[in-house]
Formats: structure tokens, C-alpha cells, sequence
């Protein structure tokens, strides 16, 4: 049986219907209303003239199809099954960021963490945070004031001594036996999750009670700081009234598209004010109905754990408005409404997202080059940092099965590489090949300096490596007592990022990044570096030992033409006038004497690493 009988023999129901090929893989999924009618209308002429529908038609070998009551569940079970399976033609969501919640973990000594992922854990988590900086602003809030850190010290063994973070009051150091108790810790921890649930009320009358506690036992200094820490509880409490009376939450897309590339920006209002904004792009849409694309779009963007506003404004009508709005609701718990402006204030802004589209389409698929500032703004934003970084320093190990060890760093700092800052190391306390040690050793050489010198941390540190050199160097700035420093790594095969402390979200960017650009180029710069050290390291072992077994030539000579003619090809090849001048008439002739009886060579063909 034929697609076009397959497609016949189809109730005239409403359902879902999946295209696969001869191998059962699914290509596409769709929904109908009346699945007959809207399967048939792909071999109808005009469909068939489209790239996507004959292509996909060509691919196909078989349809299924799944019945259900009515549309609603139609775009729904739609949904989850573009989800499930990934089609290669529907739209798929690839270039999506998810927002920040705040983790409360449930450790003996509980700690906030920023995290992308929800787990089932223990934990408790709050949110999801728009702006994304908002969940970090919360967290160091949190670490400022009630002193439940987030760092990543192993709690289950006694640290002789605290951290920094205890030394500046931002932790009551459970890392150190009989700084605090679980019962003191557990106090602040249930004042941070009131802070997180939104209870300012319950939270602003434990802490006057704390207050006046201070008080009575003449402890002004605390009492000071709690009533500081009441009115701020106090200040928040009524942004959060006035931002809820001031207009209702508003998501507002708009597109660019120049098929099959596709630019969709999406603008966050809350309390009438924008803010955040997001990009979404894609590479592989040959046809774009915006119809069908802004419906896949929304049910994507909000079941992937982003809060759903009470409206939402498109630049396109969409035939399933009603149903997907129904399904919104559901999930919003309350009316959800989705609009096309068509004049006024509304109207504007849809332009003004229209706008930032179009500059979005322009700056990715234009390749025009974003400033310094941008790439460290979307580098903060790919790795969830606290800020964009300004500095990077970046690390790599470089030997030759295990010798001649060396390791490279370099610098990227306000958008350019900074060759003055550029550092060498030599291994000088492992032994074999032990990449790990070796960034052990070389992340705690450079950061000791640092630290003891008083000098400014950078924004970033970056590893050439995989989890494995990661957590080394984290093992060495743990060492050191510096903690929540940025920390990441680039995997070399994969181009895979992993940000410590988020090791199982790996970053995966889009091969056109700009993002992904730029932390390949410090990466291949500090893998050049290291192997440019280490040839030459090498070259003048080679050279040394190769001189050191002619017989009549010493140190003093052999470092007289190592200085002269840097290599031993160069020396073999060099003029016996040059030879003399450098070293002398005797020793000329013993070392030509020398290298005729000896069959050495260059040494070549080895990959370093």
C-alpha cells in the first residue's frame, strides 16, 4: 500500500500523525483537526511543489497516526512527541536557553546553589529567575546575609581550617570542626527558604524577634545589622506588590526570516518594564509558515520550565489560538491570552522586537563581527556567570609521551589577547605522564602567586580539557582557599563546555557562535604556546646530548653554539669559519671529527601534545 492509500484509509478524526521512513525512524509529526483531510493535502500539487513536503514525501515509506478527543490534546501529545522523537522536519527548539532557579540542597549543612537543571534530589527549588543575573543577585544576597554558602568544599571530611568566605562573614564555616552546629546552620537555612518562598511577613517577624533578642543581651552590633536586613526584607516585599498592580506579565515575539535561516527575538515585560530578552535562530527551515512556527515555537518555549505570562503578543494569527491558550492556562494555573497588536503602544513594541530581530539575523548569519563587550556579555550568558568576564586565563599541558613536560597560559582580556601576560611553567614535581597533576601543580603555582602578591583574580579560568583537568584545577584552587571562582574547560574533540560545579549541563554551543568562537581561539592559542615551549625544550635536550658525546666538547662549548646556531641541523650545516668563530679552531675540528662519526639525525615525526 502506497502513502496516498495510506493517507486515504485515515479517519476523519482529530489526532496526531507521524511520517517514518522504511527504518521506523519518525520524520515528522503533525496534528489535524480531521487527520483524512490534512494528510491527504500533502500530495496535493501545490504541496508537493515544496522542497520541505516532496523531500519529506520522498523520505516517508509508512504513517501512523494516534487518535484523541479533540484539538487541544491534539497540540499537546503533538508536542511531547516532537520532544520525544526529535523529527528532522518539524521545527525544533536547538538554540534555546533555559532560566536560572536557586538550589536549596538537603546536605547535614544545606547550601544555595544557581542551577539550570531540576533533579530529583531533595532538593528544593525556587523559581525559575528572569533576568538570568537575578538568581545570582539572590545568591550572594543570601551569602551576604544569611551566611548559607555555595561553594564546593567536601563537607564530609574536617578542613583544619575555613575558607575566605568565613573570614568575610558570608559562611559560618561547617568546613571546620566547631565553627557552628547543624542546629545554628539549620536556623539560617529556614530563614533563606521563608526569603526564597516569598514570605517576607513570616521572614521580617523572625528576624525583629531576633532583633530584639540581640538587644536584650546588649549585642547592638547584630541588632544593627538584623534591623538593616528587616528594612530590606521590608523594601522588597513592596517592589513585588507595586510590580504586580502595575500591568499584567507580557511576552512579545517577532521574527526575521530569510528561509531557510530564521531569527526569532522574544521580549520579557514584567510589571511594564522589559526585562530580558532572548534569541532564538535556526539554519534548516527551506519552508516557514509563521503560523505553524510561532504554535510549535510557543508550546516548546513554555513546557521547557519558562514561566507563562498572562498574554502573549505575535505578529502572526494563528489558526489553534484558542486551544493552545487553553493549554497555557492549564499550565499557568489562570487565563492565559495570545494577541496580534494592531495599533497603539502595543503595536510599537512589537516593532521594537521586530527590530532587534532583524539585528539579530544580521549579527549571526551576516557574520558581522560583535564587539568585545557583546562576546563577554554572551559568554556570561553561556556559562551563567556572575558577570561578563573581563579577564581570561587560560591553562595547557603539553609533553612528549610523558617528557619534557611544560605548560602554557595565556590571556584574552577586555577583547584582545594580551602576549605581555602570556606565562610558562615547567613541571617541576610530576613525574611521568599525569596531565592531571601536572594541572594541579601549575593552577596552584600561578594562583599562590596571586593570592600572596594581592593581585586582582581573573573573570575566568580556562582549561584545555576535559572533567578530568577540570576538577584538577578546581582540587588546586580549592587548595589554596579561593573559592567560586569561574572555572570551565573546552573538551577538544567534542568542543564540548563544562562549567564547574554544572559538570552534568554541558554547554553545547552552535557551530556559528560567536561565544564558541572565542573560547576555541584562547584554547588553540594556549595549546600553541605550550607546544612552542616544548619543541624548544626539547630541541635543546636533543642538542645538549647529542653534543655532550663528542668527545672533546663541553657544557661551556655546547652552550656556546646552542646560543650561535639554536639547533644541530644548523650547526652541521654551518661554514667551518663559523664554526671556528663561535668556539674556536681545536674545538671546530673536534666537533666536525664528531659529527662525522655520528648518524644523527633531527628528530621528527613525534605528535606533541
Amino acid at each position: 500500500m502506497d502513502l496516498r492509500e495510506r493517507a486515504a484509509q485515515l479517519p476523519v478524526e482529530p489526532g496526531v500523525y507521524l511520517f517514518k521512513d522504511a527504518a521506523g525512524k519518525v520524520l515528522y509529526v503533525g496534528k489535524a483537526k480531521a487527520l483524512r483531510h490534512r494528510v491527504r493535502s500533502y500530495f496535493s500539487e501545490d504541496k508537493l511543489a515544496e522542497r520541505k513536503t516532496s523531500s519529506l514525501i520522498a523520505h516517508a515509506a509508512d504513517i501512523h497516526y494516534i487518535l484523541v478527543d479533540n484539538e487541544k490534546e491534539a497540540l499537546a501529545l503533538e508536542n511531547n512527541l516532537i520532544k520525544q522523537y526529535q523529527p528532522r522536519f518539524n521545527v525544533l527548539l536547538r538554540d534555546d536557553k533555559t532560566y536560572p532557579y536557586i538550589k536549596l540542597t538537603s546536605e547535614t549543612y544545606p547550601r544555595v546553589y544557581v542551577t539550570r537543571r531540576l533533579r530529583k534530589d531533595g532538593a528544593h527549588y525556587f523559581g525559575p529567575y528572569f533576568p538570568g543575573n537575578l538568581a545570582y543577585r539572590l545568591v550572594r544576597f543570601i551569602h551576604r546575609h544569611f551566611q548559607v554558602p555555595s561553594c564546593k568544599v567536601d563537607l564530609n571530611r574536617t578542613h583544619t581550617h575555613p575558607c575566605l568566605e568565613y573570614h568575610i562573614h558570608r559562611c559560618l564555616g561547617p568546613c571546620a570542626q566547631g565553627l557552628t552546629t547543624p542546629e545554628a546552620h539549620g536556623a539560617r537555612v529556614r530563614l533563606v527558604r521563608q526569603f526564597l518562598e516569598g514570605r517576607h511577613r513570616d521572614l521580617a517577624a523572625e528576624l525583629r524577634a531576633q532583633m530584639a533578642q540581640a538587644s536584650a543581651e546588649m549585642a547592638f552590633e547584630r541588632a544593627a545589622a538584623l534591623r538593616d536586613l528587616i528594612r530590606t526584607v521590608e523594601e522588597m516585599e513592596q517592589k513585588q506588590k507595586m510590580a504586580a498592580t502595575s500591568g499584567d506579565d507580557t511576552d512579545i515575539y517577532s521574527f526575521h526570516a530569510e528561509p531557510p535561516l530564521v531569527a526569532v527575538n522574544l521580549f520579557h515585560l514584567r510589571g511594564a518594564r522589559i526585562v530580558d530578552r532572548r534569541e532564538f535562530f535556526w539554519e534548516e527551515l527551506e519552508e516557514f509558515d509563521p503560523g505553524e512556527f510561532f504554535t510549535t515555537l510557543l508550546m516548546q518555549v513554555y513546557t521547557a520550565g519558562q514561566p507563562v505570562p498572562a498574554v502573549i503578543h505575535l505578529p502572526v494569527e494563528l489558526e489553534e489560538r484558542e486551544p493552545l491558550e487553553d493549554l497555557l492556562a492549564e499550565r499557568r494555573g489562570r487565563k492565559v491570552e495570545i494577541h496580534t497588536p494592531q495599533r497603539g503602544q502595543k503595536k510599537a513594541l512589537l516593532a521594537l522586537v521586530g527590530s532587534n530581530a532583524r539585528h539579530s539575523f544580521e549579527q549571526r548569519f551576516r557574520v558581522l563581527k560583535p564587539t568585545s563587550a557583546a562576546i563577554a556579555g554572551a559568554l556570561q550568558d553561556a556559562l551563567a556567570l556572575d558577570e561578563p568576564p573581563r579577564r581570561i586565563e587560560c591553562f595547557d599541558i603539553s609533553h612528549l609521551q610523558g617528557t619534557d613536560q611544560v605548560a602554557s597560559m595565556v590571556v584574552w582580556e577586555n577583547g584582545r589577547m594580551k602576549k605581555a601576560d602570556y606565562r610558562k611553567f615547567l613541571i617541576k614535581t610530576v613525574a611521568g605522564n599525569d596531565d592531571f597533576a601536572s594541572m594541579r601543580e601549575v593552577v596552584t603555582r600561578r594562583y599562590r602567586r596571586l593570592r600572596d602578591e594581592g593581585k586582582p583574580m581573573p573573570g575566568l579560568v580556562l582549561i584545555d580539557g576535559g572533567i578530568g583537568q577540570l576538577h584538577a584545577a578546581a582540587q588546586a584552587l580549592e587548595s589554596l582557599g579561593i573559592l567560586n571562582m569561574p572555572l570551565a574547560s573546552i573538551a577538544k574533540r567534542e568542543e564540548i563546555l563544562y562549567v564547574y560545579g554544572a559538570e552534568d549541563e554541558p554547554v553545547i554551543l552552535d557551530h556559528r557562535n560567536p561565544v564558541l568562537h572565542l573560547v576555541q581561539m584562547i584554547r588553540d592559542e594556549a595549546h600553541r604556546f605550550a607546544v612552542t615551549f616544548h619543541r624548544a625544550r626539547r630541541d635543546a635536550r636533543t642538542f645538549t646530548s647529542e653534543l655532550n658525546a663528542i668527545p672533546g666538547i663541553g657544557p661551556r662549548t655546547v652552550e656556546k653554539l646552542l646560543k650561535r646556531f639554536g639547533s644541530l641541523a644548523a650547526v652541521k650545516q654551518a661554514e667551518e669559519d663559523e664554526l671556528r668563530a663561535a668556539v674556536g679552531a681545536a674545538a671546530a675540528a673536534k666537533l666536525r671529527a664528531g659529527l662525522a662519526s655520528l648518524a644523527v639525525g633531527e628528530p621528527g615525526g613525534e605528535k606533541v601534545r
